[in-house]
């Protein structure tokens, strides 16, 4: 029988002790390896010769499929699982797949409501680091993808390619109920509620319903008073920015 050597902390077991060290320092803390450029410290030194690679800009495996590079294999074997269609992490609760752990591990955090990364500026909670960092755009002001035809930027590339579309004129989302089409996914299922007649967005105040987000956003102005678009000819306040952009029609008759 193979022998394993157990960790004393968790009793997590290995079948080499060299591998049972390193496993250790989660427990300890220990980071050995450190960057010379931005001293993050690592508990491998495979891991510090992978994040090197951030600051050379060395990618050096490569899908054969579509020429996408990458700094380390495993990244680039989870890439491929996108031509494959390989979705092996299957969440208990809804069966939803994904192709690998860790998007199964943020996509779980929706049944139990775990958010463990708080924004610093206005205390808000997100799921990952990702939707983290595209939110702290809006408190920097950051729009860093751009355009090329009309110069418009945004948060993020999502939005971007989306919003391309309204150049080239696809609208690749079509209603299988009334075969409208649309130019995101996003889009599509709001239109889907006209069918279905769902409205899931309740006001607290006076328990009205919306399709979107959106209109019950404006909505609660009703109850709070807020008129947040300001009409800077005559100072007049508005509720919805469709209402200002009406009343401005009056200073350019």
């Amino acid at each position: 029988m193979e022998r394993t050597y157990p960790c004393g902390v968790c009793n997590k077991t290995f079948s080499k002790t060299y591998n049972l060290k390193v496993h250790q320092r989660l427990h300890s803390g220990y980071r050995p390896y450190r960057c010379d450029v931005c001293k993050k410290t690592f508990t491998r030194l495979q891991h510090l010769k992978v994040h090197h690679r951030l600051h050379t800009g060395e990618r050096p495996y490569c899908c054969v499929v579509c020429n996408t590079t990458f700094r380390d294999t495993h990244t680039l074997k989870v890439h491929q699982r996108v031509h494959t269609g390989e979705r092996q992490y299957c969440c208990d609760v809804c069966n939803k797949t994904f192709s690998n752990a860790y998007s199964l591990k943020v996509h779980q955090r929706v049944h139990t409501g775990e958010c463990p990364y708080r924004c610093d500026v206005c205390n808000k909670t997100f799921s990952n680091t990702y939707n983290l960092k595209v939110h702290q755009r809006v408190h920097t002001g950051e729009r860093p993808y751009r355009c090329d035809v009309c110069n418009k930027t945004f948060t993020k590339l999502q939005h971007l390619k989306v919003h391309r579309r309204v150049h080239t004129g696809e609208r690749p989302h079509p209603c299988d109920v009334c075969n409208k089409t649309f130019s995101s996914r996003s889009y599509l299922k709001v239109h889907q509620r006209a069918h279905t007649g769902e409205r899931p967005y309740v006001c607290d105040v006076c328990n009205k319903t919306f399709r979107q987000t959106e209109h019950l956003k404006a909505h609660k102005r009703v109850h709070t008073g807020e008129h947040p678009f300001h009409c800077d000819v005559c100072n007049k306040t508005f509720t919805k920015l469709q209402h200002l952009k009406v009343h401005q029609r009056v200073h350019t008759v």
